[in-house]
């Protein structure tokens, strides 16, 4: 079945001077300052759209490895994922950076390694992130 998700962003002003905000409608878990400044500086308490992505490429990460887990009887206590999101500007968005740190009792860290390294690319994010780099360090928690 197919699920559809829902935001929009007003912006007013031009793009280096100018600022908006993207409201998650599907959720309705709030509305987020967006600015250039934000994008390319300091964020001063406004998102981008790297953040995002990068918010999105974490969580999707984290369900597609715990998923691969199930599917071979593994279960974690916990997977932290944390993935930098790096925009150039002028080239746009260059890589995604997942750090991840799991612990799953009774897993050997060789088929951690290529869970991992599946979940990397099976995650549906990276899927449509195809065109740029991702890279993954990660790690298996005693």
């Amino acid at each position: 079945m197919a699920a559809t998700r829902t935001a929009h962003t007003v912006w007013n002003g031009n793009l280096i001077e100018g600022a908006g905000n993207t409201t998650l409608d599907s959720s309705g878990l709030g509305t987020f300052d967006v600015t250039w400044k934000a994008r390319t500086e300091q964020s001063g308490g406004k998102t981008s759209p790297e953040e995002l992505i990068a918010a999105a490429h974490s969580a999707c990460f984290s369900m597609a490895f715990s998923h691969a887990l199930a599917g071979e009887g593994f279960t974690a206590e916990e997977v932290q994922t944390k993935a930098d999101v790096t925009f150039v500007p002028g080239t746009g968005i260059t890589g995604s950076h997942l750090t991840m740190t799991a612990k799953v009792p009774g897993l050997s860290e060789e088929d951690f390694r290529r869970i991992s390294e599946d979940a990397k690319t099976g995650c549906p994010v990276s899927g449509a992130l195809a065109s740029i780099e991702i890279t993954l360090d990660a790690t298996l928690a005693v």
